[in-house]
Order: C-alpha cells, then structure tokens, then sequence
C-alpha cells in the first residue's frame, strides 16, 4: 500500500497470517519473481530501492546513489531472477544482473522523438517510468510505459530503443504478458484498454462492454491467456483518492464483450466495487481461474476467474482504508 507492504503468509489456507514488512516511505511498487521466491523490490518515491532476502523479514536498501530516490517501477527478468529493471522519475531505465546490487541505466531513451511531449499532468515539468514488462519468450525484448505520453520498446537488451506506434495507448498504467501467448501483450490505460498480438508493433482497443475508460491494473488467467481481468474508474480522481474514490472491475473471456463483476453486477460477487472503493491492483495466481485483487478495502482472492471472490481474512489497518495500493505480487510460499 502506499504507507508500507503488507506480507500474507499462506493467503489460501484457513488462518492466513499478516505481517507489517516495511513502511516509513512513500511506496510505488512492488515485485518479486518464482525463482527466487523468499527475494522481492519494493520501489519508493523518496528512498529508492529496497530488496528483501528474506521473505519480508528484513529490507535493506539497494542501488545507493546508482538509482535516483524516486523508483517508480521495478520487474524481474522471466529468464533470470538476478536480473531486475528499475524505472524511475526522471524517466529512465536501470539493469542489474546481481539482483539489485549495482545498476546500469539503458542510455537513449529520452532520445526518442516523442520525448519532447511527455508530460505527468500532477507535476507537468517530468514525467516517470510507470511500467516495466519483460517479455516472457525474449530476454532481450521490454515493454516500457512513460506516465504520460508513451509505451516504448527495446528489442536488444537496451542498446536501442523504439518509439511509440501510433496505435498505442499515451497513458499506459500497467501490462501483462503470458508464457503462453508469443507476441501478446495487455495494457491498461489511462486512456483506455489496449492489446497487441504482434509484440507491440500495433494495438487495437476492444471497448465494447467497457464503461469505465480510466483503466488502471490488468491480469490475464495463468492457464488461458483469453481471460482478462481489468480495473477501472471514470477518471483519475474517483480513481486514487478513498474519499471520494468509485472504481470497478471488468472481465473479458475471448472476443466477448467486458462484463463487470463486483457486488451488484450481474457476474461476480464477493468483493467491493463503486462508491468508497479505489481501483483495484491485480495479480494472477498460480492455477487457472486464480486472481487476486487489492483495493482499500482489503486482500481478495477467485479461484473461478472472477465468478466469485472472497475476502482473504487477515486482519487490514485502518489507515490502509484511506491509502490507494500501490503494487501486488505472488510467490510460492518461503516456508515450503
């Protein structure tokens, strides 16, 4: 959340446990990887980069004076879980094959003719790394999304970069790949929803169903890249703010049409959408039919893709009723 990360201890069994893990900064996100489960980054806005070894036990800081303070984006290589991407504000990009210990930025990308119009409209003089999404079939091969103006691409590991293709959304918020779906990317917008099938090289915009256009976190089924789960709100302000926040969330199976979910939708109850609720993180599980979703009102988990949801029963602090979640990520547990 945005006042500290929460560790669930073993969130699908009867009496899963809560632990207050790290806090005390500004958190912007969150991520962490299967290969190396008791491993996990947390991204701040005024303290850089954070790593813990141990679960959730500990945190210490990474990167030192390598990594501007505000680190707003990190991922893990699907290939290597050594090899970890930073994002930050100013907008650049940083690479480390040593799991955080030292970092290269991937020089050239405020090189790209689009730069000169990025823009975050909050603070109009900058602009950040919203978003990092390796590619799951090329090492070589990112996706990066700058809040706002473009998604970019490198194709070779960061020596160069490619601009934004007219088709892609200006606004990206986050992305989702699948290891079973070559080329397919999900992106979930500010300006709306978008898809590739080509690997980036074009996007189309299936909005039928959508009523909400403010799009903030996507996720797509572990075992069938066809079910999508997406956030979203009217706008930005109903989007991130608790007290007047009024968010919802969507699902998509094939080439049918979005179908909201949540309390008083036709699909899918169990957990809370419209007023009082911001918009949602999301993350797949590990089986199909799997998702998990965050919002501050608590920790929700389907194991029906989306039919249902049920409250994972840990206790939530009370401030985090008042905070917008900032990240959400899955990992075998550390105690196996």
């Amino acid at each position: 959340m945005r006042g500290g990360v929460l560790v669930v201890d073993d969130p699908n069994g009867e009496s899963p446990a809560a632990r207050r893990a790290f806090g005390g900064h500004d958190v912007e996100c969150l991520a962490a990887d299967d290969a190396a489960p008791a491993r996990a980054f947390c991204g701040t806005f005024d303290a850089g980069l954070h790593r813990t070894d141990d679960g959730g036990e500990t945190w210490h800081r990474v990167g030192g004076d390598a990594l501007p303070e505000s680190v707003t984006s990190v991922a893990v290589s699907l290939h290597d879980a050594a090899t970890v991407y930073a994002g930050t504000e100013p907008s650049a990009v940083f690479r480390s094959r040593d799991a955080g210990e030292t970092w290269t930025e991937l020089d050239g990308l405020t090189d790209l003719p689009s730069a000169s119009g990025w823009a975050f409209p909050p603070r109009p003089h900058t602009h950040h790394v919203r978003w990092v999404e390796p590619d799951p079939h090329d090492p070589d091969h990112l996706y990066v999304s700058i809040e706002a103006g473009a998604v970019v691409q490198t194709r070779d590991g960061g020596e160069t970069w490619s601009d934004r293709v007219p088709s892609a959304r200006r606004d990206t918020h986050s992305m989702a790949t699948h290891p079973d779906a070559p080329g397919r990317a999900w992106a979930a917008a500010g300006d709306g929803y978008a898809e590739t099938r080509d690997g980036g090289e074009t996007w189309t915009h299936p909005q039928s169903g959508l009523d909400h256009r403010y799009c903030w976190s996507v996720a797509v089924d572990a075992a069938d890249p066809a079910r999508v789960l997406l956030s979203a709100a009217r706008g930005p302000g109903v989007a991130h703010t608790a007290d007047r926040a009024e968010s919802y969330l969507y699902r998509r199976e094939g080439d049918a049409p979005w179908e909201r979910l949540g309390d008083g939708a036709s699909a899918g109850g169990g957990i809370p959408t419209g007023d009082g609720v911001v918009r949602a993180v999301l993350a797949r599980g590990r089986a199909g039919g799997e998702f998990y979703a965050v919002t501050n009102r608590g920790l929700y988990r389907t194991v029906d893709g989306g039919d249902s949801f049920a409250r994972v029963a840990v206790d939530w602090p009370e401030a985090f009723e008042r905070q917008t979640p900032r990240g959400l990520t899955v990992v075998p547990s550390v105690t196996a």
